[in-house]
């Protein structure tokens, strides 16, 4: 039961965030409104597309402002006339000014999918990944005008599994987030919420994906390619180039006791094709040519020729 209830007012926009507000109206608490980032053109037709957010507040019968800032009187009018005792932030896609966090009577608090300090930033699930990082978790934390610095309120750690990609990550982190926002806030109503600062040690940052980090430089270690190859699954998608061709990489495995010159197919069957790294030789397991779907590597080389001795070509640079 929750002691004093709550006036939750809810900021977010994709899946991840959507979960959190789907067990927060679940638990029964008054949400007033939800913030959410303005329609984005999306798909061939590039029609306006509503956030997941959006979709589940509407079908609730919740008010909805899409502000594209909220820097003035004016952008932050729906937020303020709607009194919320606290503000729950998730994957919003905004910075809120200082006059946002002191608006609520609770401040502002926000889910993150790391173990702070650990990963700040935008991307957390992907750079864990990409890492080789053992564990990640979930971390509430209550908002300051830093970049993911407030202070930590709940922290719970999950394990990283060797064939997590950042989407099955993704989902577990989001489930998790969404039953810790409800506990989170059942403590905050009883008043045994407690902050704790984070430590000074172990901060990292997680800059937000580029796109040309996508392309496989094959001059690194196999290991370090197929955490990539995990960590861009399902954005942007590892892209090894062959003949000129843009092929999406979506699985692979190590393949012990293979060498060669990095970025040469070793070898090439129904089970995968074998392609030379740094250090180490890694199977690619699943492929998607241009306009095509993704496909085992059986069916793949059905429709597209890889013959032993081709090379994938390097990218420019190996860190741009």
């Amino acid at each position: 039961m929750i002691a004093a209830p709550l006036r939750v007012a809810f900021a977010g926009t994709p899946e991840f965030a959507a979960q959190a507000l789907a067990a927060i109206i679940a638990a029964g608490y008054a949400v007033p409104l939800v913030l959410t980032q303005p329609d984005r053109p999306a798909g061939r037709g590039m029609k306006l597309i509503a956030s997941p957010v959006k979709t589940l507040a509407l079908a609730h019968g919740i008010a909805v402002d899409q502000p594209e800032r909220l820097r003035s009187d004016e952008q932050r009018a729906a937020l303020l006339a709607c009194a919320p005792d606290v503000l729950v932030v998730a994957a919003y896609g905004l910075i809120l000014p200082r006059a946002v966090l002191d608006l609520p009577r609770f401040g502002c608090i926000n889910i993150h999918a790391s173990l702070l300090p650990r990963w700040r930033g935008a991307a957390p699930i992907h750079r864990a990944i990409e890492a080789g990082d053992a564990r990640t978790g979930i971390t509430i934390m209550q908002m300051d005008e830093g970049l993911d610095t407030g202070a930590m309120l709940l922290r719970e750690a999950i394990p990283i599994d060797s064939d997590d990609t950042t989407g099955t990550l993704h989902d577990r982190l989001a489930a998790l987030g969404a039953t810790m926002i409800v506990s989170a806030l059942e403590q905050l109503a009883e008043g045994e919420l407690h902050a704790m600062p984070q430590p000074a040690d172990g901060v990292t940052y997680a800059s937000k994906i580029g796109k040309a980090e996508a392309a496989i430089d094959w001059r690194r270690p196999a290991s370090e390619i197929e955490r990539a190859v995990r960590a861009f699954n399902p954005f942007p998608a590892a892209l090894g180039h062959l003949g000129g061709v843009p092929l999406k990489i979506w699985r692979v495995r190590a393949v012990p006791g293979q060498t060669g010159q990095p970025g040469a197919v070793l070898a090439v069957g129904p089970d995968g094709v074998v392609v030379a790294c740094g250090d180490g030789a890694l199977a690619l397991l699943e492929l998607q040519k241009p306009g095509g779907k993704r496909l085992v590597a059986g069916e793949f080389l059905r429709g597209f020729a890889v013959n032993a001795g081709d090379r994938f070509e390097m990218p420019d640079s190996s860190g741009d």
